[in-house]
């Protein structure tokens, strides 16, 4: 029981569940745009699923720490450049990111997307594949980084479980908004679509500090959020009048 008096122990917990709560962010923005496209009453349990998928994949992930330090191992070379397992699955998770967030945003600035109002929703199971498959991406993202921040298996177990519960509770809320403001949801998905790039940029051994991604995001979000204010005082002054 050293562990409860020693400070350094609840520092490394506070500070990896604060990192995971923030690499979480993507995932959440992921998953509540795809659920999106789901009818009504299949969208919280698609969140659900999903979310809950996510912790699965990294409590599998971390109990398996001696395969998971593994995939860094180099498989082959190219060009003087040595590629790993890990590489691969950054790297093709960056450009499905990619591709998802550019075909979204098409299907939203393009004018015959008034006519597409009538296509039928996508089906669950291609939905919850997609977010498999992102889950898979963000998860070995998410593990590497508590490996190398955190020496006690229970912290790094501890930090994800309490992140996701965060990320579980907050969902819901975060897919309302995005449903109910396209500029928001225009936003989420350049976003998204910057991750893509840093994992593909990951993959090639560039690494893009995140700090440097998250504070985009933030300030993005701070100027979409005087926007709202704006829009919002605009319209009781209308009504008023």
């Amino acid at each position: 029981m050293e562990w409860v008096s020693d400070p350094a122990i609840w520092a490394s917990l506070l500070t990896l569940t604060m990192l995971e709560i923030v690499l979480g962010i993507d995932n959440v923005i992921f998953v509540s745009i795809v659920a999106n496209k789901l009818p009504e009453s299949q969208r919280g349990k698609a969140r659900k699923i999903g979310l809950s998928l996510a912790l699965a994949l990294r409590l599998v992930l971390l109990s398996m720490l001696a395969w998971l330090i593994g995939l860094t191992e180099p498989l082959f070379t190219i060009f003087e450049q040595d590629v790993s397992w890990r590489d691969l699955i950054l790297f093709s998770g960056g450009v499905f990111l990619v591709y998802k967030g550019i075909v979204e945003i098409r299907e939203a600035v393009e004018p015959e997307n008034e006519k597409n109002k009538s296509v039928k929703p996508a089906s669950f199971g291609l939905v919850i594949g997609q977010i498999i498959v992102l889950d898979l991406v963000f998860s070995i993202d998410s593990v590497v980084t508590a490996i190398g921040m955190a020496e006690h298996l229970w912290i790094m177990i501890t930090a994800v479980i309490i992140a996701m519960a965060v990320m579980l509770s907050s969902a819901k809320a975060i897919s309302d908004f995005i449903g109910k403001h396209p500029t928001s949801k225009m936003l989420a998905l350049s976003f998204l679509v910057l991750v893509g790039v840093a994992l593909v940029a990951d993959g090639l051994h560039y690494h893009i500090p995140r700090n440097y991604l998250y504070m985009a995001f933030a300030f993005s979000i701070i100027v979409e959020m005087l926007n709202l204010w704006e829009k919002s005082n605009r319209a009781k002054s209308l009504s008023e009048d």
